[in-house]
């Protein structure tokens, strides 16, 4: 989490670090799968976070009188009684050594009044305190040598939990910001802080990234037992598109790509983070701003504000200020909209809502205006008279069925579709699923962890890990982010196998009531390689015939 230039010139440095670390995690997950920590309940983040987060525009250039203007301005803008509350002060915060007792200190330089006075004057205002840690010896920055000292909080996690409690902080964001480590080892150390936290007695919103200059393991798992937010891809850019699968530095379309297939994680108390918002910061028009805005609140992430709110412009203040998208990330069912569709042009994403309501996003990801349309159907709703109110523009309109725009290049339009019942295809699951194979009662299982695309599912011992976890969205089955897939044209005999979520036919199924899986591309059914039953055995494609190897009970 360096500032962007920075990273930029280590970059090339580090490529060799980051791909021996990707392979050194891919082999310690081959043996090792990922422990279930305790369930997190600690009563915060019942819906998403909203603020603002020093790093976008500040990186390591804050200090106290910094922070103060800025909490003036969330309050005088109108922010704060909008639902910003949380001001948290990222990296470069700390003195580079802890006292003789070991404990942490605010820079006296740069925070003379020390923490708790900020904190005081935060929650003065009316809003809360939060600020950045890490789970091993250096900060980010610390590591890139861009600030002296080892402050991070291994082997401290106790004694800063304290800390923070002590200083009124009410929000921690946790950044593993390494090379090093499994997937287990972060859950493990994760787990730690988690716990430090609790026990400190003061509810705290507990938000990490495990994948800084690391192996990508935030879509790897439903962290939900372990944080209250997590990260699911590398550091965001001021940027639409950086062609990143996901890998630093990350696009706004990037990021949607890989947060779209995780909506079965979210829920009051635990949701994925997509990172802060660019929003003001200039490097994209202000149609790809406002998509990026609406598709945040959309999918239910944090709205942390990353620009200078002392001097934003009329256009971002409408953005961060939209009531209507604000109601929808805000809304106490705390769901991420599920996709509806997606032919790589035209992407309709849908959010059911408290009320009975529907938020559905028209959002167009080719580089020309063209028109997006769905159906209420197709959004989960039942009827013939429905009322759209559009998000941008208040103007209300009715419809029977069809929910329609002709959208900019890179822009979304929201409705808030009213009426009619609801109880569709959009509804998501209130749980993940094991799929237990009726002729062996072993599971369907992702091979180590694995999220490569191609990676063929097997049976093996169910254990309850997140591999063999699979959450049913719209017709889709993901596990670890990833879609269950047909190969194109597959044919009886073929592999089944995990890849990127697209929206394809060959990525749909059907659960049917005889227990079979039939996708909807090929008519093929999963099937258990040659009715075998050991651990490892491959899972195909085969003709349907209903016999045990291809019936699966769910658990």
């Amino acid at each position: 989490m360096l500032s962007a230039s920075g990273r930029r010139r280590l970059s090339r440095r580090w490529a060799t670090v980051a791909a021996v670390a990707l392979i050194l995690v891919a082999t310690a997950t081959a043996v090792l799968r990922p422990p279930s920590a305790q369930a997190l309940e600690n009563g915060v983040a019942r819906t998403p976070p909203m603020g603002w987060n020093s790093w976008n525009t500040f990186g390591c250039n804050i200090n106290e009188a910094l922070i103060r203007q800025m909490a003036d301005a969330i309050v005088s803008s109108g922010l704060r009684d909008l639902g910003y509350q949380y001001v948290v002060v990222d990296d470069c915060w700390f003195n580079p050594n802890r006292d003789s007792s070991g404990n942490l200190q605010g820079d006296p330089s740069r925070f003379p009044s020390g923490m708790q006075s900020l904190g005081d004057y935060l929650h003065g205002l009316g809003l809360k305190f939060g600020l950045y840690e890490v789970p091993l010896d250096k900060t980010c920055a610390q590591y890139f040598g861009s600030y002296p000292g080892a402050t991070g909080s291994q082997g401290h996690e106790s004694q800063d939990a304290r800390q923070f409690a002590a200083w009124g902080v009410d929000y921690l964001k946790y950044d593993w910001c390494s090379p090093t480590g499994s997937i287990t080892d972060q859950v493990n150390t994760f787990a730690r802080m988690r716990d430090a936290l609790a026990a400190s007695g003061r509810p705290i919103v507990y938000s990490i990234n495990p994948n800084s200059i690391h192996a990508k393991t935030g879509p790897q798992r439903n962290w939900g037992d372990v944080a209250n937010l997590w990260r699911t891809t590398e550091d965001i850019t001021n940027a639409w598109d950086t062609g990143q699968t996901n890998g630093y530095p990350m696009g706004i379309q990037n990021i949607v790509n890989v947060t779209v297939p995780l909506s079965g994680y979210a829920g009051p108390g635990h949701f994925n983070d997509p990172d802060m918002l660019e929003v003001g910061r200039g490097g994209m028009t202000d149609t790809e701003m406002r998509s990026h805005f609406a598709l945040w609140s959309i999918l239910a992430a944090p709205l942390l504000a990353g620009n200078d709110i002392r001097s934003m412009n009329a256009a971002t203040q409408a953005i961060l200020g939209n009531r209507t998208l604000v109601a929808i990330n805000q809304d106490p069912l705390g769901l991420q909209a599920v996709q509806a569709s997606n032919d790589g042009t035209r992407r309709v994403l849908a959010k059911r809502l408290a009320n009975g309501d529907v938020a559905v996003a028209l959002f167009n990801q080719g580089g020309s205006t063209t028109t997006v349309l769905t159906t209420a159907a197709a959004v989960g709703k039942a009827g013939t008279a429905f009322t759209l109110l559009d998000a941008w523009t208040g103007a209300v309109t009715n419809s029977s069925g069809a929910i329609a725009a002709t959208v900019p290049a890179h822009g979304t339009v929201v409705y808030r579709v009213s009426g009619g019942t609801t109880g569709g295809t959009t509804t998501p699951p209130s749980s993940t699923t094991t799929l237990v194979s009726a002729a062996s009662g072993r599971c369907l299982d992702v091979p180590n962890g694995s999220t490569a695309n191609g990676t063929q599912p097997i049976i093996w011992d169910c254990n309850g890990g997140t591999n063999q976890r699979w959450a049913f969205n719209n017709q889709t089955l993901q596990a670890l982010g990833k879609c269950l897939d047909a190969p194109l044209n597959a044919t009886a005999g073929s592999k089944v196998q995990l890849w990127d979520c697209n929206g394809g036919s060959n990525q749909r199924w059907t659960l049917n009531t005889d227990g079979t899986v039939a996708g909807a591309a090929a008519g093929l059914c999963l099937d258990v390689n040659g009715n075998a039953t050991a651990n490892g055995t491959t899972v195909i494609l085969w003709t349907c015939t209903a016999a045990a190897n291809q019936r699966w009970t769910r658990a």
